[in-house]
């Protein structure tokens, strides 16, 4: 199969839509890259088709998995398959493929190209992991080839990715790590936010004005870093002078081991995603 530019393929199939694949096939609709008539998408519930016929701005093709007409996503020659990891038990594939060698890209966390190709026989496995800020255009994307892609397919999923997300290509081992920084951070990240905010909250500042303060300071600190080049050490020496209010709370976390505790937290959801695969 030769192919590397979105608007020759045929059809494509979406197993699982929630977020993530949303947010990859969305803007590939918005920019008519692929038009929706080539889209058909597999979800498990009624209610979860019902709920993306009624809400789901285009007019795709959308089945529920029990449904004999749903076989026909099997006929598509991409498949983006974006389903819980333990959902992936559930999934019926037919004895019969008429599309030798289709591609099948996988969004799911800690689930191996090995145990992909044993599960979808007839296809060429990429594993992804990317993150919930794809859906607001800033993604980071992780990939990792199955055997024998062509670079002609190559290009094609790094085009399904590239309109929301900076594209990695990594060997598998990194992508555990890659997920729990990346897919897994934002959380970590939110959280900080959110007790930072509560500092301010407990000083007397109102809950909203906190969180934007917080907020802002964060992408400050950011522009900051990248901007001048600076390293997070030199950026922490910059603004901590002798017995000032900063090695003061920096102190306090020092004492609390939050730094220990973050270190942990990315090993910790490394290690989930590969229990889950």
């Amino acid at each position: 199969m030769l192919i590397h530019d979105l608007s020759v393929i045929d059809k494509i199939a979406v197993i699982g839509f929630g977020n993530i694949a949303n947010a990859i096939i969305t803007p590939l609709l918005d920019k008519k890259l692929v038009q929706p008539e080539n889209v058909y998408c597999l979800v498990k519930s009624e209610e979860s088709l019902e709920n993306l016929k009624k809400n789901y701005k285009y007019n795709i093709n959308i089945y529920q998995s029990s449904s004999k007409n749903s076989e026909i996503i099997w006929d598509c020659e991409v498949k983006l398959l974006s389903v819980k990891p333990q959902h992936l038990k559930d999934i019926i594939v037919p004895n019969s493929i008429k599309i030798e060698d289709s591609l099948l890209v996988s969004i799911l966390a800690g689930v191996s190209i090995n145990r992909l190709t044993q599960k979808f026989p007839h296809h060429k496995c990429v594993r992804v992991v990317t993150n919930i800020p794809i859906t607001v255009g800033k993604g980071l994307t992780g990939i990792t080839w199955g055997e024998q892609i062509t670079r002609d397919q190559k290009l094609f999923i790094k085009n399904l990715f590239e309109n929301t997300s900076k594209i990695y290509e990594f060997t598998e081992d990194y992508l555990d790590i890659f997920l729990a920084l990346t897919s897994s951070g934002p959380a970590i990240i939110a959280l900080i936010i959110e007790s930072l905010s509560d500092g301010g909250l407990s000083g007397g500042l109102p809950k909203i004005l906190s969180e934007e303060l917080v907020m802002e300071m964060i992408i400050g600190t950011i522009k900051l870093l990248k901007e001048n080049k600076l390293t997070t050490s030199e950026l922490k020496n910059l603004v901590t002078s002798p017995g000032g209010t900063t090695i003061s709370a920096l102190r306090v976390l020092e004492k609390k081991s939050i730094r220990s505790a973050l270190i942990e937290s990315i090993v910790s959801a490394s290690n989930r995603s590969k229990e889950l695969g």
